[in-house]
């Protein structure tokens, strides 16, 4: 039993639900709209006058399952990013790293021969409010991760001496270096 699956989502106030006949949902609000087609063996039940969305499977066959708790987690994450929003922090550390934002172009300083220069996709908005933070946000969960994810795989975070880009709460475990003279 799908206990994510299971859950009654309410509608924030101020945002739109619309499913159309071929499960197309629009969900439109202060942040932005977005809309997502989404399986037809899951129903979707909006419920107008309780402000309420709650999902349903047809049996216990397991890709219903699973595709039960995926379709409520999809349907959360758009009426939070069209009410909300979401924030992704990354956290330059290095000497001489650095970013810089300035309107759809993130400039990037990370150690090597060029600067890097990112486009930002649209409904993405990024700030550097420190030369070593760099703030991304929009309404969509997963073009923000994308986002996160691409600006960190430029200089991925290593063991060593904790240079590059990482997450704000992520922990990089760290190595030792060679010990000199092990074992003589």
């Amino acid at each position: 039993m799908s206990r994510i699956g299971n859950r009654v989502l309410t509608i924030p106030t101020g945002v739109q639900v619309k499913l159309t006949e071929n499960n197309l949902l629009n969900i439109a609000g202060s942040k932005g709209t977005l809309s997502k087609t989404l399986p037809k063996e899951i129903k979707i039940i909006i419920d107008q006058e309780k402000n309420t969305i709650s999902t349903t499977r047809p049996n216990d066959i397991k890709k219903n399952k699973q595709l039960h708790g995926t379709v409520n987690s999809l349907i959360n994450g758009m009426l939070i990013g069209v009410s909300k929003g979401f924030i992704k922090e990354l956290e330059i550390n290095g000497v001489g790293y650095r970013a810089n934002a300035q309107g759809d172009i993130v400039n990037l300083s990370l150690g090597y021969s060029h600067p890097i220069k990112y486009q930002i996709p649209e409904g993405i908005t990024v700030v550097t409010p420190k030369p070593t933070l760099i703030q991304i946000s929009g309404f969509d969960k997963q073009l923000v991760g994308q986002v996160a994810a691409q600006i960190r795989q430029f200089r991925s975070p290593e063991p060593y001496k904790g240079k590059g880009i990482k997450y704000q709460d992520e922990v990089i475990r760290r190595k030792e270096g060679k010990s000199a003279g092990k074992g003589k």
